[in-house]
């Protein structure tokens, strides 16, 4: 049986705005898709980029553009610098191509609007690499929410769990239902609670620590868990400009302390996500928030479930090494975007590419 072999750098930026995770991967296909991390490693954004990234919903049009050169340009830079590490590793051949996400900084997919910047043809000039990238657009001209994308890695390489819950800036959890992959945002989690973590002076909630300190505040937990999007069926998905108009102003009309506000989100966060599981389910956690020992302890007293906690690498470098998939179905023309995810007129594969 002949073994098809990818070798790619998948690229991923998320709206927690941790930084930049770049990971070097191999792909195999036998009977089923195979992978191997070779090494990952994430780059933090500076507080500039952070400023900038943050500020982006906000910026007309000109310069808008201006930034989606300037953040091309930068990811250039972390390219070549992880390009220059990989390429010590012993019996390195180089690379076939780049798969990015780039950085959502618009996306209204009610609209029909979603940006992500860092995906322009001038990132296959500056790294000399050819890049597959824009995954979300073409599915939302489809009339798709343009999210969530990773659960066709979570058919392809982790269907022996019953649910796939991610926890960055956003939770999302993927299933099979009726023979149908189904995926959808859940909740805010580390864009609120390292928002709030930060007025504590610290960059996250290491471990929950600082939640577990708090105590519940009952009239926000209410509001919180009463706002509409709880409410609707999946396809659905959040961005920032959801967070912005709903979850921020309940917060920042309470008079409470810190402490109790991350508390009481994190109490929140463990409601919604209870209740998407069924009873004893095997559930694979990856993102940030696995590492939130405190949030996993809540949502296991409000739902029996067996939650795994796979290796470092799938845990923080997961989306990235499912982005260098997606890439790999796009070079092969192959689905990477189910319908039945994201409520597109039909299956499809996203993305474009860029050669030098």
């Amino acid at each position: 049986m002949k073994i098809e072999c990818y070798k790619v750098i998948g690229l991923m930026s998320g709206t927690s705005l941790d930084g930049v995770d770049l990971a070097y991967i191999t792909f195999e296909k036998k009977e089923s898709w195979s992978y191997t991390i070779h090494n990952a490693t994430t780059v933090p954004y500076s507080e500039k980029w952070k400023t900038r990234l943050q500020q982006a919903i906000h910026l007309p049009e000109n310069e808008l553009n201006a930034l989606n050169e300037d953040f091309t340009a930068y990811l250039s830079e972390v390219i070549q610098r992880f390009l220059n590490k990989i390429a010590e590793i012993p019996g390195y051949q180089g690379i076939d191509f780049i798969s990015s996400h780039g950085h959502t900084v618009l996306h209204q997919p009610e609209k029909g609007i979603t940006l992500q910047i860092g995906n322009i043809p001038k990132l296959a000039i500056l790294t000399q690499q050819t890049i597959i990238c824009d995954f979300r657009v073409q599915d939302v001209l489809l009339g798709g929410q343009g999210a969530p994308l990773v659960p066709v890695g979570d058919q392809l390489l982790f269907q022996e769990y019953d649910y796939c819950l991610n926890m960055g800036g956003f939770a999302n959890v993927s299933f099979k239902e009726n023979k149908h992959r189904i995926a959808f945002d859940i909740c805010p989690v580390n864009i609120v609670l390292n928002m709030l973590a930060e007025r504590l002076g610290v960059p996250f909630d290491e471990g929950g620590k600082l939640a577990e300190k708090g105590i519940l505040i009952p009239g926000l937990l209410q509001k919180l868990n009463a706002l509409e999007f709880y409410k609707l069926s999946p396809p659905k998905s959040l961005g920032l400009e959801w967070v912005q108009t709903h979850i921020f102003p309940l917060l920042e009309k309470i008079n409470e302390r810190t402490e109790d506000i991350l508390h009481t989100f994190t109490e929140h966060i463990a409601i919604q996500l209870a209740n998407i599981f069924i009873q004893n389910a095997s559930v694979l956690v990856t993102g940030g928030g696995a590492y939130n020992s405190y949030l996993l302890r809540r949502l296991k007293s409000h739902k029996n479930l067996n939650l795994i906690l796979p290796s470092k690498e799938v845990i923080e470098y997961k989306e990235a090494l499912v982005f260098g998939l997606l890439g790999v179905l796009k070079l092969r023309g192959e689905i990477n975007c189910l319908a039945s995810v994201t409520g597109a007129k039909s299956d499809h594969s996203s993305g474009v590419i860029f050669q030098v």
